[in-house]
């Protein structure tokens, strides 16, 4: 779900709406990946459905949702989503890149101009607050009452949130507000995403890798890694030899000191957030399933505190360390010191960790739909 839209995870966003049927006996480009029973025969008029194409590298993944509007003039209503995944992904038109264009157009969906696009991490942010605030019901009835969406990617992290206090307004740096229109009520949302402050920039960052030139022979070494470990890393196409610190400190407080270095003073602090609640994404949920603090397919709640009291139990045990990630005392670290030092949330802020609401995926797909749907008229 969340991803880091960088020159590193660049990713294609398609969209169409279809409120016309194909026959079954029609060749179609996407024979195979697409049910039947989606686009029923006998469709009603008032159905709609929004196909959005979320297009790696390596694989894409397709949700496409089921819209009825049961009263003309009313807004949608959005009735389930079905989701799949397919290889190859984008990196096999590489060569082909008109075909991509081609395949579009013979599309029997509607395809609105300007459909296919790459995403920026803010827009992502803005649109994954969306598609959470609606499924949890905080845009039902213009509720100003709305949780905030956290996303940490490999090579960036996003926070976005609906400021309550005027002073928030007015103590935030230029360019960190958007406002926006959705469901016929103007929202103004406090969003930035943090390039450079990914999980994975971030191990480099601490290990010194992102300030030393000519890595070659050179080991990187840290607190946050097994005293014993010697070993090979590659990010970005770049290989990096890492290890722990074979005389020095290791443990919690050394490896929190250095991760600290990454954040301290470098990310804006909005007040408001240590009162508010948030849903967290992406590697905030890979490291608490990997430590068994949330199950894989429920998720669950979360404190910040429970971070940092994970990241003491795990990185105080270094030497016992047998298997997973060798990071992950480093990256249990990072993202204590991105949450209090780094956006300045209190012990106590309520991080909801989970994939799905009401059996709809939580990513930005949906809130992308919507946006399709309003520059349609349809959402009015």
């Amino acid at each position: 779900m969340a991803t880091s839209w960088t020159a590193i995870f660049f990713m294609l966003v398609a969209s169409c709406v279809c409120s016309t049927v194909f026959h079954r006996d029609q060749q179609t480009w996407f024979e195979g990946v697409f049910l039947s029973s989606m686009c029923p025969i006998n469709v009603s008029a008032s159905t709609l459905y929004g196909i959005m194409f979320d297009a790696g590298s390596t694989g894409t993944r397709i949700h496409v949702y089921t819209f009825v509007q049961k009263t003309p003039g009313q807004l949608p209503i959005l009735e389930g989503e079905i989701f799949e995944s397919v290889k190859p992904g984008l990196s096999a038109f590489v060569d082909q890149p008109k075909q991509v264009k081609e395949i579009f157009r013979k599309s029997p969906f509607l395809v609105p101009e300007e459909s296919v696009s790459i995403m920026d991490g803010s827009y992502e942010g803005i649109l994954a607050w969306v598609t959470v605030n609606f499924l949890t019901g905080q845009l039902h009835g213009h509720s100003q009452e709305t949780v905030g969406t956290l996303d940490l990617g490999g090579a960036s992290t996003q926070i976005t949130f609906l400021p309550q206090f005027e002073r928030t307004l007015e103590q935030t740096p230029r360019g960190y507000l958007t406002s926006f229109e959705m469901f016929n009520s103007t929202y103004k949302l406090y969003t930035h995403s943090y390039l450079g402050f990914g999980l994975k920039a971030a191990r480099l960052a601490t290990l010194g890798a992102l300030e030393t030139e000519g890595t070659d022979g050179h080991t990187f070494r840290s607190a946050c890694l097994p005293r014993w470990l010697e070993a090979e890393w590659i990010f970005g196409g770049v290989k990096y030899q890492y290890g722990g610190n074979q005389e020095g400190e290791m443990g919690f407080e050394p490896c929190y000191a250095e991760v600290l270095r990454v954040v301290q003073g470098k990310l804006h602090q909005p007040k408001e957030v240590q009162r508010s609640s948030f849903y967290a994404f992406s590697y905030y949920y890979d490291r608490a399933v990997d430590t068994d603090m949330i199950d894989y397919e429920k998720g669950g709640v979360l404190k910040v505190e429970d971070f940092e009291r994970k990241a003491k139990e795990v990185c105080d045990n270094l030497e016992n360390f047998t298997s997973g990630s060798p990071f992950l005392c480093m990256d249990l670290a990072y993202i204590t010191a991105l949450l209090k030092d780094g956006f300045g949330f209190a012990d106590s802020t309520v991080l909801q960790l989970t994939k799905k609401v009401n059996n709809i995926e939580t990513g930005w797909a949906l809130g992308a739909t919507f946006h399709l749907l309003q520059s349609l008229g349809i959402s009015h």
